[in-house]
């Protein structure tokens, strides 16, 4: 079996692999897919036994840290035994199995998940406010999310929400969010909105630059650089009065791909070596020609040849197409 490290030509060490298990999700958020999305047929979806085998081959070459992600991760019925599956190598080989989710399916599934030894999940939420989240994800689900929140830790498991930055929908409402958060023990990241896929509206009447929430928070509170790190691209900082870590991820205004450890893998199987670039791997193709570690390596290989230094994300127009076609269902949230 190959066991040398994924490094790409920019000597960038890859040790974190973000995994898709599904395209699909049960909320219609607005800057992430149209309301009438159209998702792959089932048949095009890695299996479990491929999907195990695809995340024992990147172990293989180095990677640490696997994220489960989506569309919704937790709608997809076995989802729970390739946790399971993957929670055996925790501690012999994987450093942590961890998972990106919208909240809405995590009470029915917070206590197996620590059981299998997750230790840490990722909430998307963008408002505490039911009105403003059934506007947002065109689904009545925020009591769901606060439940599974609630479940999650309970279970052991810890918290962090992901909040998407939104110009005149929840920039105001975000100072109270982040305090709410870390009364409840939770550190909270901010997020640019990523111009991936086509949606209904337009991306530049809702982007929020993060330096200038910051700005307004630092007039609020004292914010603190923290040296804290989770092998994202978040930048974290310490909020003296309420006790909490903030993180803030800004692909447009401050780009951070130059730590880049990552790359993702969609449910189909394909790899993209950078979240806003073109080039893809077909895993799927090597998985399924050659039942050994060879063809998957190969394919690994030619991913590292072409990941680039950085992506190019920008929001400036009106009419201006997404950086991307493919939507970040597809590619992995």
């Amino acid at each position: 079996m190959n066991t040398r490290p994924l490094i790409d030509a920019f000597q960038r060490r890859i040790t974190y692999l973000r995994l898709s298990v599904t395209d699909r999700c049960d909320l219609r958020c607005s800057y992430c897919m149209p309301e009438m999305m159209r998702f792959l047929p089932k048949k095009e979806v890695l299996s479990l036994e491929e999907l195990h085998r695809l995340s024992l081959g990147f172990m293989a070459r180095g990677v640490r840290k696997i994220r489960l992600t989506g569309g919704e991760p937790l709608v997809r019925r076995d989802m729970i035994d390739l946790v399971r599956a993957l929670g055996r190598h925790v501690g012999e080989g994987l450093d942590e199995i961890t998972l990106t989710t919208n909240g809405t399916q995590l009470a029915r599934h917070a206590d197996e998940m620590a059981r299998a030894g997750m230790r840490r999940v990722n909430v998307s939420l963008d408002t505490l406010d039911p009105a403003r989240f059934a506007q947002l994800t065109r689904r009545d689900a925020l009591d769901q999310v606060l439940e599974g929140i609630a479940a999650a830790k309970a279970a052991g498991i810890a918290v962090k929400l992901n909040t998407v930055a939104l110009k005149g929908i929840n920039e105001g409402e975000l100072p109270d969010l982040i305090a709410w958060a870390h009364g409840q023990g939770h550190a909270i990241t901010l997020i640019e909105t990523m111009p991936l896929g086509e949606v209904d509206g337009e991306r530049i009447d809702s982007y929020l630059p993060l330096d200038s929430v910051r700005t307004q928070l630092e007039a609020r509170w004292k914010l603190t650089p923290s040296d804290h790190r989770t092998g994202g691209p978040a930048r974290y900082y310490d909020i003296a009065e309420t006790g909490g870590r903030l993180g803030l991820i800004t692909p447009l205004t401050e780009n951070f791909c130059g730590s880049c450890n990552r790359m993702r893998v969609t449910a189909t199987g394909q790899l993209y070596p950078c979240l806003g670039g073109g080039e893809a791997v077909d895993l799927r193709a090597a998985l399924r020609s050659d039942p050994g570690p060879h063809a998957l390596d190969a394919a690994l290989d030619r991913a590292l040849a072409v990941k680039p230094e950085r992506h190019s994300f920008a929001i400036r127009t009106r009419g201006e197409a997404p950086a991307l076609a493919r939507h970040m269902s597809v590619t992995g949230g």
